[in-house]
């Protein structure tokens, strides 16, 4: 059975339903398992079977505390009727050996809905009776929504979901602010994702906190943060997916190597593929494609991870990170699972904003992993381009990964590459209009009625009925104000 602790030491061991439970360990570190490499699966075996197929192979071994009943309802409930397509992750053929695996197919049109319509399902399976959980969600765009949908209305919990003041789209603001449910709050924070982010840490490791709402409330905290390894596990499923959707269309055999090049800026979406390579699948490499903000294409380049630099406002806001809490997992692993050299690494980050890995480690990690970014001119290019010459419709955080997948030129033919495409271009109409030369209207939603007539695809409906929907959080605070917030909104749910 596959136990979790904490990426920066001590002895306790965790099952998952603990450590989903609790989402971040109490000295800041991120749950992890020594167990990947024993819990290996068979690549042959995952050709033929559907998603909801492939998940209970997956999380199987990866959750094993989880009956079997238990994930089959949990998987029955995430992977329904919501989803606008039955393969859930489909797989398409750009041409020349390359491919796009649609990971926005869910009901917020991002690909957070993957693991965010499973984690409340698995979360109620980890609760204590009598207890509440309260989840805490820091987002840069899109996992706001896609856990707002998710957890809305989910017994035994409530959901608080801060987001950045004019950094996220139009249409990622409407989702939050119009979502309906009884259990929710969305609250605006002064700063970027990144302070956010750190507050909702900062909340997590304050003890006095935690006491006083399980004394007072019967609530615990938890996340829905890709810190979560309830929200990393399902994203492992996809990789093996797409794996098996190429088996099926006799595009590789069993065994052959596939690449995967994957937009990121929190690192949770590419750390998955390197979770999946663990546990057998044949990945070749695995390519970091950054926007502006390319803190961990800088780190991949020289070695060294520097937060202290320029915060960009680009047209790919979920990107728009410059801590990048998952790399964390990643470097456990690399170490050997050398929790004082990561806790070390950690407290430079913390007390110098930077930290440098040693070069034997740099090695490792660039043996698998490789990477590249786009600046504003280079994703309309790629969404242009991409349009142009392969009649595929993307979004500026697909651009970002287009743009590079496309410059690599040590790539071996022979070996298919797989771009993850992170969230419908009609997320972002608006950018998307501008980098094909279309009319550019003020409203999001009459550039969504441009781009579908322009280019003969239709919208998902529920991003455009969100013009009509009314506005029910209008609040903004600070970020040193987001405790008293969460203390408020437990006390008063």
């Amino acid at each position: 059975m596959s136990t979790y602790h904490s990426t920066r030491g001590g002895k306790e061991q965790l099952q998952s339903k603990q450590a989903i439970r609790r989402g971040l360990a109490p000295d800041g570190g991120l749950y992890v398992s020594d167990e990947l490499d024993a819990l290996i699966i068979d690549p042959a075996s995952v050709a033929g079977l559907d998603y909801k197929g492939t998940a209970k192979l997956v999380l199987s071994r990866l959750l094993s505390d989880y009956s079997s009943p238990e994930l089959d309802s949990c998987l029955d409930a995430a992977y329904g009727e919501q989803w606008s397509d039955p393969a859930i992750t489909p797989l398409v053929d750009l041409g020349g050996n390359d491919f796009v695996l649609e990971l926005f197919r869910g009901p917020t049109s991002a690909f957070k809905d993957v693991a965010l319509q499973l984690l409340p399902r698995l979360m109620a399976l980890a609760g204590e009776e009598g207890e509440r959980i309260m989840v805490l969600t820091a987002t840069s765009g899109d996992t706001g929504k896609a856990a707002l949908a998710g957890f809305a209305d989910a017994p035994g919990t409530g959901i608080t979901v801060f987001y950045p003041q004019g950094k996220v789209s139009q249409i990622q603001r409407l989702q939050m602010v119009t979502q309906e449910g009884g259990n929710l709050q969305v609250c605006a924070v002064r700063g970027n994702f990144d302070d956010a982010q750190s507050a909702v840490k900062s909340i997590f490791a304050d003890t006095d906190l935690a006491r006083e709402l399980e004394e007072k409330a019967s609530t615990v905290l938890s996340s829905a943060n890709s810190i979560n390894v309830g929200r990393l596990a399902p994203q492992v499923v996809y990789y093996f997916r797409a794996y098996g959707s190429l088996m099926e269309r006799g595009v590789i055999s069993p065994g052959d190597p596939v690449e995967f090049c994957v937009p990121t800026g929190n690192f949770g979406d590419v750390l998955a593929g390197y979770y999946a390579k663990m546990m057998g699948l044949p990945v070749a490499r695995l390519t970091v494609a950054s926007d502006r903000n390319r803190v961990l294409n800088d780190f991949l380049t020289t070695g060294v991870y520097d937060r202290n630099r320029p915060f960009y406002t680009t047209t790919s806001p979920s990107m728009d990170i410059l801590i990048s809490s998952n790399l964390e997992r990643m470097l456990y692993y690399m170490a050997d699972g050398g929790t004082k050299l990561i806790a070390s690494l950690m407290a430079d980050l913390e007390s110098t904003g930077r930290y440098q890995v040693p070069d034997d480690m740099m090695t490792r990690i660039r043996g698998l992993f490789s990477c590249g970014w786009a600046d504003e001119d280079q994703v309309a290019s790629a969404i242009s381009d991409c349009w142009e010459d392969r009649g595929y419709l993307i979004d500026p955080h697909t651009a970002c990964g287009y743009h590079v997948m496309t410059g690599q030129t040590d790539r071996d033919p022979a070996v298919p590459r797989v771009l993850l495409s992170t969230a419908s271009p009609y997320k972002f109409p608006r950018v998307v209009c501008q980098s094909l030369g279309l009319e550019t209207p003020d409203s999001d939603f009459d550039c969504m009625d441009i781009l579908a007539e322009s280019t003969d695809t239709r919208p998902p409906k529920a991003l455009r009925t969100l013009e009509n929907a009314p506005v029910r959080f209008q609040d903004c605070i600070d970020p040193g104000d987001m405790s008293d917030y969460v203390r408020h909104a437990v006390m008063q749910s």
